[in-house]
């Protein structure tokens, strides 16, 4: 079974022969590998690429290692990095002519001072270069600094729920439910059961990210950072900051933890893509406010797995899976802040603040979206819309909801769409 996976094959197609290093990042098990080794390889060979001209290389394989002469289990049990020298002479000994070749490497952080390797390589004019790897501190904010500014990041999240459905055995609705409970890991889909999916969900969640940041920050035995991720798998969607979750500790984990640990703990969720912040943005004012900020999971079904399937609110995730949504889509995601001086009974003027549930970005393009459950009444519509109300500029105003109903336009123009019609069609913005 293949999932296509046009985006991100789309994303490489058009960065080919930039003269950058194309850095495919993203959380663990989210199918890195396969997009590099499997899609956008078979992509090549169609354009008409020859098999000789491109030289995909693993440093997890096996196979691949012993191809320069390394020994897989030896690089692990005394954890060596692979020698550069010899990964070089092999790839200078199947550069043979002055045609283009097309380098492919997975899990590149195994190879030694790759940096310096992949570094040397950019000056060639008859190498393209692409890589993946999984070490967070590569994988983030310091890809242009790693490779001198001349590194291009294209980072690929777990499956979209339009992705997901293209392999789903069963209607729409049924797969909605499921991609709500379970998420996008693409192992998933392969999986006919609960029990597999709770299973595979709650061991990679314990055994592989979470003891990943352990590992890589050297965090032993503590085990605050496991119930950092719990306190916000809890909280995704509302509005949290450093001092809020070091109170939360107090009050119901009984344990003490700094303000600066908790930073340090979010930062590294973040850095292994595990969570994302929406910082809020003054609609008005034009400007950023720091704190609070919201939480949400790059993945449902590890957040859901987290709390051991206990808390499926349907309202918080749907927020979830539309944030997610419109970062597939490439869009930078606030949470809007718009405030307004109002008049009460008194005639006492007083400052209030609305929130708009996202702010998408992308270029000159903005749209106000607000995540509402359900609009059973006039009351309900006038309270999700209070927001848009106050927001004058003529950027379009959009409210998903979780029933099927047909797009349609209220009267003051604001877009009333449903989550499945959202998520399902690339252009539902457009309605």
């Amino acid at each position: 079974m293949e999932i296509k996976r046009d985006e991100y094959l789309n994303n490489l197609i058009i960065r080919k022969h930039n003269g950058l290093i194309k850095v495919i990042t993203g959380i663990r098990r989210c199918g890195k590998s396969y997009l590099l080794n499997n899609i956008f390889y078979n992509h090549l060979i169609n354009d008409g690429v020859s098999y000789a001209h491109i030289i995909r290389f693993s440093f997890d394989s096996a196979e691949d290692l012993s191809l320069i002469g390394e020994n897989l289990i030896d690089i692990n049990i005394e954890k060596q990095k692979v020698d550069p020298k010899k990964f070089m002479n092999y790839i200078s000994s199947k550069i043979i002519d002055e045609g283009m070749y097309y380098l492919l490497l997975d899990e590149v952080q195994n190879l030694g001072n790759f940096e310096a390797v992949l570094n040397s390589y950019i000056g060639k004019p008859n190498l393209d270069i692409y890589v993946t790897g999984s070490n967070s501190k590569f994988l983030s904010s310091d890809i242009s600094t790693e490779f001198r500014g001349r590194g291009d990041e294209i980072h690929i999240m777990p499956l979209s729920f339009s992705e997901f459905f293209s392999v789903f055995e069963g209607n729409v609705d049924e797969a909605l439910a499921s991609y709500s409970v379970y998420g996008g890991l693409p192992a998933i889909c392969s999986m006919k059961t609960d029990t597999q999916k709770n299973k595979y969900l709650q061991t990679q969640m314990e055994s592989v990210y979470l003891k990943d940041i352990i590992g890589r920050y050297n965090l032993g035995e503590d085990s605050n950072i496991g119930e950092l991720v719990d306190v916000l798998a809890s909280g995704i969607s509302t509005l949290v900051n450093p001092t809020k979750l070091v109170n939360t500790f107090k009050s119901l984990k009984k344990t003490s933890i700094s303000i600066n640990t908790v930073s340090n703990y979010i930062k590294y969720l973040k850095e292994a893509f595990l969570i994302s912040d929406a910082k809020r943005y003054d609609v008005k004012g034009k400007r950023y406010i720091n704190t609070p900020f919201k939480i949400y999971f790059e993945d449902i079904g590890l957040r859901n797995a987290r709390l051991s399937f206990r808390q499926i609110e349907l309202t918080h995730i749907m927020e979830n899976i539309i944030y997610n949504e419109l970062r597939y889509r490439g869009f930078n995601v606030d949470v809007g802040v718009v405030e307004s001086f109002e008049t009460n009974e008194e005639g006492k003027r007083t400052k209030k603040q609305y929130e708009i549930d996202f702010v998408a970005n992308a270029g000159s393009a903005r749209y106000y979206i607000q995540s509402a459950y359900e609009i059973d009444s006039e009351g309900k519509k006038e309270q999700e819309t209070k927001s848009f109300n106050k927001v004058d500029d003529s950027f379009k105003k959009i409210i998903v909801v979780a029933q099927t109903i047909k797009p349609r336009r209220d009267e003051k123009g604001y877009l009333i769409i449903g989550l499945k019609d959202f998520l399902l069609n690339r252009n539902s913005l457009e309605f």
